[in-house]
């Protein structure tokens, strides 16, 4: 077979699966359009971008990588420091020990000082009034310390993002770092600063506790973020009332007290359970700035401070409207003692004079009796003060001290200045050493009985001069610059004469009247020259009126006291205690009661009149110095010795006043209130008989014997002739 030529269609097994239908026929499809990739696809065409363009396009690009770097940066990082900060507040959580080894974190003890009675008058050191709990204490208190303090306090974990934020927004308002100033800090963060975030004091790691305390309280960022970790720590340890117990006791609130037990007694004489809202809004509002907002400094401002406290209790709900306003009507007042301070200088002195370990320096907490006695305190203080505000002119710069004992040497009121709500203070009554003057005239005396004497002695007041080695001719006058003649021994103690006073040193001998002076209680340097008997030599208030208390109790010296005993708190048994300040006897008892009755004379018709009180017999000296730069009267009736100074601090001389003025006036004010309701002693004189024929007075061993004074006449100019000759008189 032959083809035609044309190709042939293959062969097909028509309806192999039933009948094919025949497909219609396809039309010519149009070749598909090449794709381009979609990468590349543009909507409109490309448009060439110029300069500006492709450096927007550059930084936009830059932004967004240097974004996406940050935020991933910063997203690990965030993870990483919550992952350091929860192992560190585990890490301080496990180290936190029992709640009651963290209230006081003293280093040093504290001192409470008892009057006479068992009543607390004082405090010194940092007090601390013992563990209170925030359950314990009053309501009031609490409420006040979480208005003032924290409001959010039992709603966060330790740490209030919106507290800090809040604070950095002031702080930069005012003008200040983020950090200075407003601090935002939660009260656990407060406590974890108390605690120094752990880190107890080790005396050999710092300078001082100060330097310590100083470190605690730095604020820098990292210390920042310890103190936040440390605060949540507490608050994984502790519930919140015991975050708070921990607050309670720590915190300082001025005055040296540290928790608000100490800080409520010391205020207002009682503990932290019975504080009322006014109490508790002072109290809290002195956690700001507690030397800014002491009320023992500035009561006033306290109280306007307790009145935004209680403010803020009332609007967040602590308070009722009404109960806001009665604390407004009645803000608190401090208690009679913080009122009075009574014993600052008292306080001040007993500190000084007792055991340094036991005292200043103690590490203990300490409660000392002492024989101050605040009725009489405070007399003394209130006659002060009515003697200069009625006979002082105003504006005057003059100072006084006052001293007031038994005869035994206890101590019962010191008034070191007129100022005496004062802490710390120069103490004019201890430190101030001045010249007596004439009130150094009865030892003189006392020597001259002591070695036979009697009152009714004579001697010469007439001008003397002596020649004294290494300083020439020494010729002293009365004060009036008149003489007398012969007279009484207590005529001249009576009248203060001087020349009787030196004749009379030179016959009993210098060194013996010195001797006498020294055994009484006058620790100071004593003059070897005549001039001692004017009383040249420096001493001190409080020594001439101990060796006064040695005068009344009998002739026995006597040391001044001030400390009963000194007991731990909470022990029965004393550390240490005195009885009595009396001493060994210097002179005879009855030369003590003669040279008493004489020394009364003295207040009943020379220059210590001012100093009578109305039914009460009293015996006392003035004595005014060279220039009237000092003036004293000191003297006592059968209870009591009272010394009074009065001065100028830089020495200036006093105008007008010798000590039978204002001094002898302070005496008696003080006194007169001493006084008042109490039994009237008697004192212990003997009022000797005046003999018919006066006797002289006796001269030392190595003198010439003097001469009885009779009637003849010759003998008398003899005899007055051997005075001139060899310091005697009659």
């Amino acid at each position: 077979m032959s083809g035609t030529g044309k190709k042939r269609p293959p062969l097909v097994a028509d309806k192999r699966y039933g009948a094919a239908k025949p497909k219609p026929k396809a039309k010519p499809k149009a070749a598909p359009a090449r794709r381009k990739p979609a990468a590349r696809k543009r909507t409109a065409p490309a448009r060439k971008r110029g300069p500006i363009g492709r450096l927007f396009g550059f930084l936009a690009s830059l932004i967004w990588r240097i974004f996406r770097f940050f935020f991933g940066f910063f997203w690990r990082g965030a993870v990483a420091v919550t992952v350091l900060i929860g192992l560190g507040v585990f890490y301080y959580a496990a180290t936190l020990p029992p709640i009651s080894e963290l209230v006081d974190g003293r280093a040093r003890g504290s001192v409470t000082l008892q009057d006479q009675g068992g009543r607390t008058f004082a405090w010194r050191g940092e007090q601390f009034g013992g563990m209170i709990t925030a359950n314990g204490v009053s309501p009031h208190l609490r409420n006040a310390v979480v208005a003032t303090e924290d409001k959010r306090f039992y709603g966060h974990m330790g740490v209030s993002p919106r507290g800090i934020a809040s604070a950095v927004r002031i702080n930069l308002r005012a003008g200040r770092g983020p950090l200075s100033g407003n601090g935002g800090s939660t009260i656990t963060q407060q406590v974890a600063k108390l605690l120094c975030l752990g880190q107890p004091y080790v005396p050999s790691d710092w300078d001082s506790e100060a330097a310590y305390e100083a470190d605690c309280r730095r604020t820098t960022i990292w210390r920042k973020v310890k103190e936040a970790t440390y605060a949540m720590a507490l608050e994984v340890k502790y519930t919140k009332d015991d975050v708070l117990t921990i607050y309670l006791n720590r915190a300082y609130l001025g005055s040296g007290s540290r928790g608000f037990e100490a800080a409520a007694n010391q205020y207002f004489g009682h503990g932290a359970e019975a504080v009322t809202p006014a109490e508790a809004a002072m109290l809290a509002g002195s956690l700001k700035a507690p030397s800014v907002y002491n009320p023992a400094n500035n009561l006033q401002r306290a109280q306007d401070r307790a009145a935004t406290v209680i403010k803020l209790m009332h609007e967040q709900g602590y308070l009722s409207e009404s109960a806001q306003q009665q604390a407004w009507d009645n803000p608190a007042t401090l208690s009679p003692a913080a009122q009075r301070r009574a014993g600052g200088y008292f306080a001040d002195w007993v500190m000084k004079a007792g055991p340094e370990f036991f005292t200043r320096n103690t590490t203990e907490d300490v409660i000392i009796k002492t024989t101050l006695d605040q009725r009489i305190q405070t007399a003394a203080e209130d006659a002060m003060q009515f003697v200069f505000d009625t006979k002082v002119r105003a504006g005057s710069k003059a100072q006084a001290a006052i001293v007031v004992m038994d005869a035994g040497g206890a101590v019962r009121a010191m008034v070191g200045g007129r100022e005496t709500r004062v802490s710390g203070a120069f103490n004019r009554a201890i430190q101030a050493r001045r010249q007596p003057g004439s009130a150094f005239k009865p030892f003189v005396y006392a020597t001259a009985l002591e070695l036979g004497a009697t009152p009714f002695d004579m001697i010469n007041d007439a001008p003397l001069c002596l020649n004294i080695p290494g300083s020439g001719e020494w010729c002293p006058q009365n004060y009036t610059k008149e003489y007398e003649g012969p007279v009484t021994l207590t005529q001249a103690l009576v009248e203060s004469l001087n020349t009787p006073a030196v004749r009379l040193f030179e016959q009993v001998g210098g060194d013996n009247v010195r001797t006498v002076a020294t055994q009484f209680g006058i620790q100071s340097d004593l003059a070897l020259g005549p001039a001692l008997a004017l009383g040249s030599s420096e001493t001190t208030l409080l020594e001439i009126t101990g060796a006064y208390a040695g005068i009344l109790n009998g002739g026995s010296s006597v040391t001044p006291y001030g400390l009963v005993d000194l007991r731990f708190i909470g022990d029965d048994a004393p550390l240490m205690e005195t009885q009595s300040g009396i001493g060994e006897r210097v002179i005879r008892e009855d030369a003590a009661r003669q040279l008493v009755w004489m020394m009364n004379q003295v207040v009943e018709q020379g220059t210590g009149k001012r100093a009578q009180l109305e039914g009460i017999e009293v015996a006392g000296k003035t004595g005014t110095t060279q220039a009237a730069r000092d003036a004293w009267f000191v003297g006592f009736t059968g209870d009591y010795v009272a010394g009074v100074w009065m001065g100028y601090d830089d020495n200036s001389p006093l105008t007008g006043v010798t000590g039978s003025g204002l001094p002898a006036d302070i005496w008696r004010e003080t006194m007169s209130r001493v006084t008042v309701g109490q039994t009237i002693v008697p004192l212990p004189m003997t009022v000797p008989v005046a003999p018919q024929v006066a006797q002289p007075a006796p001269a030392p061993a190595t003198a010439p014997q003097q001469q009885q004074r009779g009637n003849d006449p010759l003998g008398d100019a003899i005899n007055g002739i051997l005075n001139d000759l060899f310091g005697g008189g009659n």
